[in-house]
């Protein structure tokens, strides 16, 4: 699924899902079996394959759900 990363006024790093109008900040950041992990603040986690530099976002990418 597209999703789009962005760090929030706090400094957070805030993921907006478009197809289920869905913003949350992520909670936990780990390593996965194909890239890094995300847990949202609502308990979704994501995986993503190329997870961008802060410096370089707001950015779209493609994430895969988990749970």
């Amino acid at each position: 699924m597209k999703v789009m990363l962005r760090v929030n006024d706090a400094g957070n790093l805030v993921v907006y899902v478009a197809k289920k109008d869905l913003e949350e900040e992520v909670v936990k950041q780990t390593d996965g079996n194909d890239g890094k992990v995300l847990t949202l603040a609502n308990g979704w986690e994501l995986e993503f394959r190329n997870l961008p530099a802060p410096e370089n976002l707001p950015q779209t990418v493609e994430a895969k759900r988990l749970a």
